[in-house]
């Protein structure tokens, strides 16, 4: 009798023992299955493929690079953006409509492309004389400060039925004059020209008497090597020499009122930016505006090293702009938009929108700080 009950006890001793190892196996099995998933969870991504409408070689395109490099690391890799080169899947003046479409996912491109859809889009970006003295910080400001970026989502939602959202990103302010063939001494000069224009700003010119042909970036210098256009502009120095203007035309124009505070623009399908987390989409708005204020410090140093590179290397001569071009755009844009606002209401709410913000900006960053050619010429007096 006392041998089966030691037996027992020690059968019930082994069971119970089995019983924890299971426990504790089970226990243990979970924990690790549960810290396996953790790293799934925390880095599960959301991929957007974003096609550029400008050349590889641009400055433009390495900004874009910027940009997606930068929302991946903010995301902790949870959102990938991937930069597409133009024509990977749409011709450049083809992607507004295949992101509305969702043909693809975004697109880095500029709003005068859309001026022939509605006169409007000239507002957003690429409008003469800022509008109203703006520059670059200026029209953000009216973006960011002033409601800018509603009327900016309204007008492509509501008036063009595009199915996205834009966000300004990369700047090309100030925009040069262009290059030529020969000298240019007046707006008078200006007709009879085949030129590139894009834009609001091909009908300024075209009010001049030029030809305006319009091209994406990437088609412009092998339409000057063909002889389809005479001239041309783009964006800046150092932006137009990257993709080789100085190799075909040596006269370059920098001063020019037709685009000072340009600002390109990223535009992403509306149902995809609907999906996305909150957080997301604060770090696509942050990393926008640090790509889009990085592309314009960076632009003076490298405007300086690409005027000393055309001039030295390729023989260009860099030129100062006839005063009465400089004033002949202005007037000619006024003109422009006087007619628009009274045919469009979208073109005068936003038109006004800006003057209101203007009115009051431009002329207090006047009163509260020299021009800057005062200390600029004291210091670095111009050469006689």
């Amino acid at each position: 009798m006392d041998t089966r009950l030691g037996g027992d006890l020690q059968a019930d001793h082994q069971e119970t023992l089995m019983k924890l190892y299971r426990f504790f196996a089970l226990g243990i099995a979970t924990l690790f299955l549960s810290v396996a998933l953790i790293p799934l969870e925390s880095k599960a991504q959301t991929k957007l493929k974003i096609q550029s409408g400008f050349p590889p070689s641009s400055l433009i395109y390495l900004n874009s690079l910027y940009f997606a490099k930068q929302v991946n690391a903010m995301s902790g890799g949870r959102l990938v953006v991937e930069i597409l080169p133009p024509g990977a899947v749409v011709p450049p003046f083809e992607i507004l409509d295949a992101v509305s479409r969702k043909v693809i996912d975004g697109g880095h491109t500029a709003a005068a492309y859309w001026v022939g859809k509605n006169r409007a889009a000239a507002l957003f970006g690429p409008a003469p004389g800022g509008p109203f003295g703006m520059d670059m910080m200026d029209y953000l400001g009216w973006i960011h400060d002033a409601g800018g970026l509603q009327l900016y989502t309204d007008f492509y939602q509501k008036d063009l039925k595009a199915n996205v959202v834009p966000i300004p990103l990369t700047s090309v302010a100030q925009q040069a004059l262009g290059w030529f063939k020969t000298p240019i001494n007046s707006w008078a000069d200006l007709k009879g020209k085949k030129c590139r224009h894009t834009g609001i700003t091909a009908e300024v010119f075209g009010r001049a008497g030029v030809a305006a042909v319009n091209l994406p970036g990437g088609e412009i210098v092998p339409a000057l090597e063909r002889g389809v256009i005479e001239c041309a502009e783009w964006a800046g120095p150092a932006q137009d020499i990257a993709i080789g203007f100085q190799t075909v035309l040596k006269h370059f124009y920098a001063q020019s009122t037709h685009e000072p505070a340009s600002v390109l623009e990223l535009i992403i399908n509306a149902d995809i930016w609907k999906a996305l987390p909150a957080d997301l989409k604060a770090i696509i708005h942050s990393a926008a505006i640090e790509a889009t204020i990085k592309s314009e410090t960076e632009r003076n140093r490298l405007n300086a090293s690409a005027i000393k590179e055309m001039k030295e290397k390729f023989g260009v001569t860099v030129h100062t702009t006839p005063p009465d071009i400089l004033l002949k755009t202005l007037q000619t844009w006024d003109d422009i938009a006087k007619e628009e606002t009274a045919k469009s209401v979208t073109f005068k709410k936003v038109y006004d929108s800006m003057y209101k913000y203007a009115s009051e900006v431009v002329p207090s960053r006047v009163i509260n700080s020299p021009s800057y050619d005062f200390a600029a010429n004291y210091y670095f007096p111009p050469k006689k």
